[in-house]
């Protein structure tokens, strides 16, 4: 039997130290380039908001595609359009590395005449591609935050990490779009993270559930991370709750429990899902609450071979690149307990959550 190695949620004190971290301060340099860019690192800054009148948009900058770990630099940036009826529209410009810049000082990522710049208050987001043009202002209205270090490393002497920041958990937005021969002005709410990592998310990670939700005047953050099989399929929470612009609290108290119900098998991943998302929590001040997701739907179901060159999918297939990813569309719900029972209640109608399945099925419940 192969050894299972470690894995661990950085929060000790030598991990602050390793990464030069403060406890419960985001500095600048965070949200900055983290990698070199090179063979073996990956690294993105995603954006995406929700307008008053039913328009989605997401803003991603990449250093390569985080398929593709082993690849020099090739950066490229995407824009994901979805207008209030439902028509959803892409466009993605590849660049050459000598057209792109990227600071380690702060997030500032120049890709020709795209870009992403902020400071940890504020986000001036550009677009320019082939079929459509966006600009978009992102002011937060809760302060950047982290899960401990933001930082979960894989091994027995941490050969390996994937990280995550998300440096506007939620902010006001408002965009100027131009798409299908159309000029529109958006307002609305946002979000901006940012990840990175030494080594494909293949070789560290089973699975994991991760979506984000405005519940009237609530704000979840919520992943559940299954490790893969090498690292004994440890689990990791990830959480944060909000209320107005105040963080009631997050899994620095490891009071999360994830009790998930309705599992299926989806008919074309062939992934087991579940169709209900239950964490319940207690915040450091002792109130207790549960957040509910229930799917009611589908927004996407694709498997990652599909982002290689066409001539080379029927190979992946074979060899067993089965990942997928899922995007549901439900309800998310927020009840605060007292003594077990809901005292307040409340719910959102728009919810999206993702599972991201990198290993074989089921393998983590054998």
């Amino acid at each position: 039997m192969a050894k299972v190695l470690g894995s661990v949620h950085g929060e000790d004190d030598l991990r602050y130290e390793k990464l030069g971290l403060k406890r419960n301060e985001i500095q600048l340099w965070e949200d900055g380039m983290r990698t070199d860019g090179g063979k073996g690192s990956y690294e993105w800054w995603y954006s995406d908001f929700s307008f008053s009148d039913g328009t989605k948009l997401v803003i991603v900058f990449y250093t390569k595609n985080p398929v593709k770990v082993s690849s020099e630099m090739k950066p490229f940036v995407e824009m994901d359009l979805t207008t209030p009826d439902g028509k959803t529209y892409y466009d993605i410009v590849a660049h050459d590395p000598g057209d792109c810049s990227f600071s380690k000082e702060k997030c500032k990522v120049l890709m020709g005449d795209s870009s992403i710049e902020g400071d940890l208050t504020k986000y001036e987001i550009v677009f320019r591609g082939k079929k459509m043009n966006a600009r978009v202002e992102l002011v937060n209205t809760i302060p950047a935050w982290r899960s401990q270090t933001g930082t979960i490393f894989f091994g027995d002497n941490d050969e390996h990490y994937f990280s995550w920041l998300p440096a506007s958990p939620e902010g006001t937005a408002t965009a100027d779009i131009e798409f299908n021969g159309e000029e529109i002005h958006l307002e609305g709410s946002g979000y901006h993270d940012h990840n990175w990592g030494d080594v494909s998310m293949f070789k560290l990670m089973h699975h994991w559930y991760w979506g984000r939700a405005k519940i009237g005047d609530y704000k979840v953050i919520s992943s559940w991370i299954t490790a893969g099989a090498k690292y004994g399929f440890n689990e990791f929470d990830i959480f944060m709750l909000a209320k107005g612009s105040e963080i009631l609290g997050d899994n620095s108290n490891h009071t999360l429990r994830f009790l998930p119900e309705n599992e299926y098998m989806d008919e074309n991943t062939g992934k087991p899902v579940y169709g209900k998302i239950v964490y319940e929590y207690e915040t450091p001040a002792g109130e207790q609450y549960r957040i509910t997701f229930d799917r009611k739907g589908d927004i996407s179901r694709e498997f990652f071979y599909q982002s290689l060159p066409k001539g080379l999918q029927p190979f992946a297939k074979l060899a067993g690149f089965l990942g997928s990813y899922q995007r549901f569309s439900g309800t998310a719900m927020v009840e605060r307990l007292e003594e077990g029972s809901p005292v307040e209640t409340v719910m959102d109608n728009s919810a999206v959550w993702e599972l991201m399945y990198f290993g074989k099925a089921g393998a983590d419940k054998k």
